[in-house]
């Protein structure tokens, strides 16, 4: 099969880029597939692209005298926002190419992604036909006018049918496909598929002993729960290691210095990553979000580690609790604190079981053999519909 694979990578890579990388590598194995990369860009550059993606005339001829040049059978989207534009979806149509769509966030429906206004949760406002919540929230970087802009982009798109242009959309859990089946977008229920994402797992020779330290690994951020688990461990007997990068990195760097069971890693690479989750007790996942589908969860699942986390969105789906992992009330130190306590009490016997069951998890829905079968199968179903 020919494959056209597009992404528009963030400034600071994330999840979103990770699997647009592994699937672009295991779908090389058995097909003929081209990469079309594009980056965002900071300061005046980012701007302009911000500017003119509600018609980017450019990165649409870029993708066309690809498509043209390759001729591929199916193109699959990854990320448009910011340096590549809705026009790109009409564009791929116009060429009479089936199009594949993969929805990682929320944003097309919410200019945040996150459905989160002012730190809290909001789906009310996800019928109506302009997002004026969103906007007085300013819930796109803090700004009323970038807020409105990415809203109006979306809106003028949603208008003109551009996102009835897309074949197949893929969303990563089927809460994310409740959740924009009954959005204003109307899209049908039998173009939308779910099909989650996957990690590629690294042997390795080493024996890992687990530590009684848990770990965070994530974007530092309010929406990832930073807040709360800061709030949690602060004079606490249980010790953390936080690994990542972002807006509230200082906010960290400070409360390792004055509480010595913090200790920060800043930002590590995917082995170094690996292994913090081979030896921690039990990776830590606060989030406040709906995310689409955590990698480090996945990841740590892959190495048989038990996951802590928040009991919405992904998490709720990945996680069962007391089976594979354990859940506690989104935003709630103290329910964060229990359960805590209720995994460091719990007998060994127990915590192996749980993390038997993570470690089956993964095999039997984000191993990468399977998430590539089922990924050919949703092109087939667009080739041949």
């Amino acid at each position: 099969m020919k494959i056209l694979l597009i992404h528009c990578y963030y400034t600071v890579k994330g999840g979103e880029d990770a699997v647009f990388e592994q699937e672009g590598k295991k779908l090389a194995i058995n097909n003929d597939v081209r990469i079309l990369k594009f980056y965002n860009k900071n300061s005046i550059a980012g701007g302009f692209q911000f500017l003119v993606s509600i018609w980017n005339i450019s990165a649409a001829y870029k993708i066309k005298r690809n498509i043209r040049d390759f001729k591929p059978e199916v193109v699959h989207l990854h990320n448009w926002h910011f340096a590549i534009g809705p026009l790109c979806l009409r564009t791929i149509k116009k060429l009479n190419v089936p199009l594949v769509v993969t929805l990682h966030n929320y944003r097309l429906i919410c200019p945040s992604a996150t459905l989160l206004l002012n730190g809290e949760i909001s789906i009310e406002g996800l019928k109506t036909l302009f997002p004026l919540k969103s906007i007085f929230a300013k819930a796109y970087r803090e700004s009323y006018i970038l807020t409105f802009w990415l809203a109006f982009i979306n809106w003028f798109h949603s208008k003109i049918g551009t996102w009835k242009k897309v074949d197949k959309y893929i969303v990563l859990t089927e809460f994310a496909k409740e959740i924009f089946c009954n959005s204003r977008l109307e899209i049908e229920d039998s173009k939308i598929v779910v099909k989650p994402n996957f990690v590629d797992t690294e042997e390795s020779t080493l024996k890992f002993v687990r530590s009684d330290h848990f770990l965070f690994v994530g974007r530092l951020s309010e929406e990832k729960g930073v807040l709360i688990l800061l709030e949690v461990f602060k004079n606490s007997q249980n010790k953390l290691r936080i690994a990542g990068d972002g807006p509230l990195i200082e906010k960290v760097i400070k409360f390792a210095e004055n509480n010595s069971n913090i200790t920060f890693l800043g930002r590590l690479d995917k082995s170094d990553v690996v292994k913090e989750i081979r030896q921690c007790n039990a990776l830590i996942f606060p989030s406040i979000w709906f995310e689409g589908m955590p990698m480090t969860v996945i990841e740590a699942q892959s190495e048989g580690t038990c996951v802590i986390a928040s009991d919405i969105g992904a998490m709720a789906s990945m996680i069962q609790q007391d089976l594979n992992g354990l859940l506690f009330e989104m935003g709630s130190a103290f329910a964060l604190n229990k359960a805590l306590k209720y995994w460091v009490e719990m007998s060994t016997n127990k915590k192996n079981e749980i993390e038997y069951n993570a470690l089956m998890n993964y095999e039997n829905l984000y191993n990468p053999e399977k998430n590539i079968k089922d990924l050919e199968a949703i092109y087939k179903s667009v080739l041949y519909n």
